[in-house]
């Protein structure tokens, strides 16, 4: 069963979120698809990943099998990737989202009517379904 979390962004910015995330889902051994709303979505995460740490970076790319995290405005997943990240503005159908082991729906205050919207429509869907906020401290909490 494919588990959907939805992690409300109330202090931060999805560059400011993605790269930790995407450095759990690859200690897990998993690929990732990391979908964008459009180009300047796109170039801002691929400088964010480049830039986000001094000492490291995030091997990722926006085309290509091998790449670990592929960047994209599509719903392909050439990477065969097991977990799946949306970024606020983009959408991808349930059926296509059943393909992921995982799937991150980030959002913001904006969205939020939305993700609600969302969340009851997966869940009627049957996914296993996680909200997650940020604590004062910007720490993720699990909250339903």
């Amino acid at each position: 069963m494919t588990e959907v979390f939805f992690y409300h962004l109330e202090s931060s910015s999805p560059t400011g979120v993605l790269p930790s995330l995407l450095e759990k889902t690859l200690k897990r051994g998993w690929k990732a698809l990391v979908k964008l709303p459009d180009r300047e979505a796109l170039d801002a995460m691929d400088e964010a990943l480049w830039t986000y740490r001094d000492e490291s970076f995030l091997p990722h790319g926006t085309s290509g099998a091998a790449e670990p995290v592929l960047l994209t405005l599509g719903d392909e997943a050439e990477n065969g990737a097991e977990a799946l990240f949306l970024a606020p503005g983009s959408e991808m159908s349930a059926a296509e989202m059943k393909r992921f082991e995982r799937c991150v729906l980030l959002f913001g205050h904006d969205e939020a009517p939305r993700a609600r919207d969302a969340w009851k429509s997966y869940k009627d869907e049957g996914f296993a379904v996680t909200y997650w906020k940020q604590g004062p401290d910007g720490r993720w909490e699990k909250a339903a």
